[in-house]
């Protein structure tokens, strides 16, 4: 293996990686120890497999507020062949030792580049109001920028999460927590926890409490479980790409509710009902959202009759959860990161 064979994974690591660029930055930092500590074997995957992620994760803390949460199955699959097996590793350390960090520098560069790009998103935000965004223009930003189209998936949760939210809020739905007067007698036995957990007692048997969509925040590797779920019942799984059997079986079962919302692109819904009719569980989806749903509703939302009630409400909410999902490095901290480890001073055009 040369050095540009060697790149290659690497960058091929990177265009796949989604926008934290956790794997990548796990690599860096295992060069970063190789190449200043020396007390692992890159040839050895067992010497930094596991605190690997340690390290990773002490770098994705400070600069993204966050760390991986994916399987560790789906973590150790950056040492899988066809990412950076040792092989590959221990080259990429070699290139790294003799050129002074070049490699950490190079992965800390497209780090930079990767979230300058996601600022994007959130400039569109601030430079539009309810009068100029347009929903489809704001996802064709990131469908059509290499360096985010991985996290295409987390873009459509926040735009569905947005306006769902808003729309709730905005119709006052409330929910209501009741027991069977008739027994009366067991919440007297079990009292301390319906108390502590139903927030019931034999005073109140009852009470509201407005009704909310969450978003969870995360979703694993293979892209199912649970995106977003409702204190009225409601499971919400977003499909933005083509759905399997094996896939359409893993989002039913990995949800307990037996009301579940599936969004999906148009092209997709005829497929999805026939799948889920084959593998028997139609009835656990209350319907499915198709997109063209969804810019129907946007509009509405932004410049229909009630505009002034749920405009400023959907974008304030798009703009929260792309900060909170995609937080901007702090550019300041960062370069001194960068100028600490003595990343500034290298520079080879192989590794541009």
């Amino acid at each position: 293996m040369n050095e540009l064979e060697a790149k290659k994974s690497l960058d091929s690591l990177i265009r796949k990686a989604r926008v934290h660029l956790y794997k990548p930055i796990q690599i860096a930092e295992i060069l970063y120890r190789d190449r200043t500590v020396g007390d692992i074997s890159l040839s050895n995957i067992e010497s930094y497999r596991i605190q690997s992620k340690k390290w990773r994760d002490e770098i994705c803390q400070q600069f993204l507020g966050r760390i991986s949460t994916s399987s560790a199955k789906y973590q150790d699959d950056v040492f899988n062949e066809n990412a950076i097996p040792p092989v590959v590793l221990n080259h990429l350390g070699k290139i790294n030792k003799l050129k002074n960090g070049i490699v950490e520098a190079y992965i800390y560069q497209r780090f930079s580049e990767r979230m300058s790009q996601m600022s994007t998103g959130l400039n569109y935000v601030n430079e539009h109001d309810q009068n100029t965004f347009e929903l489809q223009e704001f996802i064709d930003l990131f469908w059509h920028e290499p360096g985010l189209k991985r996290s295409i998936d987390k873009i459509y949760e926040i735009v569905v999460y947005s306006l769902f939210s808003a729309l709730v809020d905005a119709l006052g739905v409330t929910v209501e927590v009741s027991m069977n007067p008739d027994k009366k007698d067991i919440l007297q036995e079990f009292e301390d926890f319906t108390r502590l957990v139903i927030s019931l007692t034999p005073e109140h048997q009852s009470f509201k409490i407005k009704a909310k969509i969450h978003r969870v925040g995360v979703t694993n590797a293979s892209d199912r479980g649970l995106d977003m779920f409702a204190n009225f019942g409601l499971a919400i799984q977003i499909k933005h790409l083509s759905l399997t059997e094996e896939m359409a079986e893993g989002i039913v079962n990995s949800i307990s509710a037996d009301r579940i919302v599936i969004v999906c692109k148009d092209d997709e819904k005829n497929v999805i009902v026939s799948l889920l009719n084959q593998i028997g569980w139609k009835s656990k989806i209350q319907s499915i959202i198709t997109v063209s749903m969804l810019l129907e509703w946007y509009k509405k939302a932004l410049l229909g009759k009630y505009s002034k009630e749920l405009g400023s409400e959907v974008l304030k909410n798009i703009k929260d959860e792309i900060q909170n999902e995609f937080p901007t490095t702090n550019s300041a901290e960062f370069m001194s990161f960068v100028k600490e480890r003595g990343y500034l001073t290298i520079n080879d055009k192989t590794w541009k």
